[in-house]
């Protein structure tokens, strides 16, 4: 139902093509980095339930807490190592394709009922063109989109989703850098007027207690100050796929 509602979006978005001046402005917020620590990670089910939950499939409770966060109706991404990280399922651009379709197809199973993809680190797998294009062409005939969490500016592969058509989004900003509370609530904000700014903006934070702290104070307010949060895949359909002002130009990524 999830990839059906998707993918209903994304060819309505391709219909109307870009948003021009979206009534209300869309946030999205994904928690990365979870799996370690399951007391701590279920603090993400005290936030709103737009906020989506991206696991880790080399940690020790991945899998359970895809499972709980299925049942809790959340969207889940599998947060994919890619170089330099490290581990069994991490992408490395000197690995042979079929070694990175069998990592990915693992880290999968290690990580069920995800909709899509974003990378946890891969400053350097994500400037590598031939292995973001195999990805996402993978992605594509396994139905789930990909976030590209942008943690180079020589990334390449939210280009390379477009290319292929696949569903997918870049990561506008960072909240917690800084993980204190007032760094996190600063970031908040340029995300709150980003999204004001462009229609919609797509936030990314982690399981530390600032972040925490400060979303599961802030994001209720959202709705009395004109923002609408919703699940990445909306944010998807919104922008059609299309480039934001900072990461292409007309719609197109650099």
């Amino acid at each position: 139902m999830r990839q059906a509602r998707l993918l209903f979006g994304l060819c309505l978005a391709a219909l109307l093509g870009p948003a021009q001046g979206v009534a209300q402005p869309l946030l999205s917020v994904v928690i990365d980095d979870l799996g370690q620590n399951l007391p701590r990670d279920r603090q993400v089910f005290d936030l709103p339930a737009p906020v989506a939950m991206a696991i880790m499939p080399d940690t020790p409770h991945a899998a359970e807490l895809a499972r709980e966060a299925h049942q809790r109706g959340r969207t889940l991404l599998l947060h994919l190592p890619m170089d330099p990280a490290g581990g069994p399922y991490a992408w490395r651009p000197e690995l042979p394709p079929a070694e990175l379709s069998q990592r990915l197809a693992a880290a999968l199973a290690a990580v069920p009922y995800v909709q899509g993809v974003n990378n946890h680190e891969g400053s350097r797998m994500t400037a590598d063109r031939a292995g973001m294009g195999l990805l996402m062409q993978d992605l594509q005939q396994r139905h789930l989109f990909f976030l590209d969490s942008r943690t180079s500016a020589a990334t390449v592969a939210a280009a390379e989703a477009q290319k292929v058509g696949l569903a997918s989004l870049s990561r506008d900003v960072f909240l917690d850098d800084q993980p204190d509370e007032a760094d996190v609530a600063r970031q908040l904000q340029v995300g709150i007027e980003l999204a004001r700014k462009q229609g919609t903006a797509l936030l990314i934070g982690h399981p530390k207690p600032a972040t925490l702290k400060v979303l599961a104070r802030e994001l209720p307010k959202l709705k009395a100050a004109g923002v609408e949060l919703v699940e990445p895949n909306l944010l998807i359909a919104e922008r059609g796929n299309r480039a934001m002002a900072a990461h292409g130009k007309n719609g197109i990524y650099r």
